[in-house]
């Protein structure tokens, strides 16, 4: 790769980087090219030769942040937990808004489900992301299941389907700090107790 297309590949990320932030922090319907172009140290037309329209622009820094922020996610996740309990617990914990990025992720999603709700182009994103969790959670409940952790009788596909529905619902609702993240863990955690065949004291991470 040469330098030059180097640097645009690296111009073009910070751009949606700044975008991300922005979304974040203004919230997509607020949020101004010039204000990115500034953040991201660039021109305004440098962003405009990446990206044609503002809403192409959102659009893929949406998508580039929720493709991040599952890398990071299933990486995390897939670390040095010494059993499949261990590390459901660790995932949930990634689906929460915690304090940091898991709490910015959190508000970019929300804006992006009321996007994708007024703009059907944008739902092709919120699916994928979608997909992909599901995919996440099933194939770890598959795992556990396997190793004999998890009870024999647990519906893997099912399972993902409503820990991610309940992560979802919970996770609104301590965003808008009217419910403790504590509480919102012990409550998805009792569901998946329930299900697996584990033990009801969510093990610590």
């Amino acid at each position: 790769m040469s330098a030059a297309t180097q640097q645009t590949q690296g111009a073009r990320e910070r751009i949606l980087a700044a975008a991300v932030e922005r979304i974040a922090s203004d919230g997509i319907d607020d949020v101004r090219i010039a204000r990115i172009a500034m953040d991201a140290g660039v021109s305004t037309s440098l962003v405009h030769y990446h990206f044609e329209t503002r809403e192409a622009l959102l659009e893929q820094a949406l998508e580039y942040s929720f493709e991040l922020a599952g890398d990071v996610r299933i990486g995390e996740s897939e670390g040095d937990a010494p059993d499949h309990t261990h590390r459901l617990a660790a995932m949930v914990d990634q689906c929460l808004p915690y304090p940091g990025d898991l709490e910015r992720d959190w508000i970019l999603w929300v804006e992006l489900w009321l996007r994708a709700v007024r703009h059907p182009e944008l739902r092709p994103t919120a699916q994928r992301l979608f997909r992909r969790m599901h995919v996440w959670f099933a194939r770890a409940i598959e795992a556990g299941i396997e190793a004999g952790e998890f009870s024999a009788d647990a519906d893997a596909a099912r399972t993902a389907d409503r820990v991610l529905a309940m992560c979802d619902g919970f996770g609104v609702r301590a965003l808008l700090t009217e419910l403790a993240l504590d509480r919102a863990r012990a409550e998805v955690w009792a569901f998946l107790a329930g299900e697996l065949g584990v033990d009801p004291r969510m093990p610590a991470v």
